[in-house]
């Protein structure tokens, strides 16, 4: 069953992808709302379950949020790293395509834990299940926006870009499959949320969200990213 409803999420994946690329003459609003849509996930979405799930402290600090702004520094230093050798090369300032491509990676990642999540959820009974299904299926639109978004934001053509959507995708049903052999523990399930969710969150603070106000400071770019967050919250709230 987990396998089936994990069907659904590969339709929506690239159908959010799809949106993304025919909508290209209105970059600014893309990028505006694919900013709204990231923070939404990991506000709303990732970072409360991952500190439900991982549990526990370290120093007086719960370890979702400790590998939440590990993620944060993680991202901002594999920026840095990589758009250094760019430079290195002659490059400039020029975007650097392998921090797409990380990112993209990422995005999939997370899209193979949803599979994984699912199968879980149908795991414990068939009613939890179709709450986790509902949520997956429609946030994984999101999935498909923002990692179609990530990679030609970098530089990277539209045939890499298609291939990490399709990836991005297949990833559920993927995971989901996982879920006939073994069950991921939840605490270190917790922890991969949080970690991904900071660095989730650095892609939209540092990258996505200025440039989508860079050359087009509009009403309607920041009307677009409060859709995204409100988006991802309606999504929530109905999985709840």
């Amino acid at each position: 069953m987990a396998v089936f409803v994990a069907l659904g999420a590969f339709l929506m994946t690239l159908a959010g992808g799809w949106v993304a690329q025919r909508v290209t003459d209105r970059r600014h609003l893309v990028l505006g709302l694919a900013g709204g849509l990231m923070l939404g996930v990991v506000g709303l979405d990732l970072l409360p379950e991952a500190i439900d799930a991982a549990g526990g402290e370290v120093f007086g600090v719960p370890a979702a949020l400790l590998l939440f702004v590990g993620g944060f520094l993680v991202a901002h230093l594999v920026e840095r790293l990589l758009a250094g050798r760019h430079a290195a090369h002659g490059a400039g300032d020029e975007r650097v395509p392998q921090v797409g491509l990380t990112a993209a990676a990422a995005m999939v990642g997370h899209s193979l834990m949803d599979g994984v999540a699912l199968g879980a959820a149908f795991q414990v009974g068939g009613g939890i299940g179709v709450a986790v299904a509902l949520a997956v299926i429609t946030h994984d639109f999101a999935d498909g926006f923002n990692t179609y978004t990530l990679t030609r934001l970098y530089g990277n053509a539209r045939r890499k870009a298609l291939l990490m959507l399709f990836a991005d995708a297949l990833a559920p049903i993927v995971g989901a499959a996982t879920t006939l052999l073994f069950t991921l523990p939840e605490e270190l399930l917790g922890c991969y949320l949080g970690f991904f969710g900071g660095a989730l969150l650095y892609l939209a603070a540092a990258e996505i969200l200025p440039e989508a106000h860079h050359t087009h400071p509009a009403r309607s770019t920041l009307l677009c990213t409060v859709a995204g967050v409100g988006f991802i919250w309606l999504v929530v709230g109905i999985a709840e």
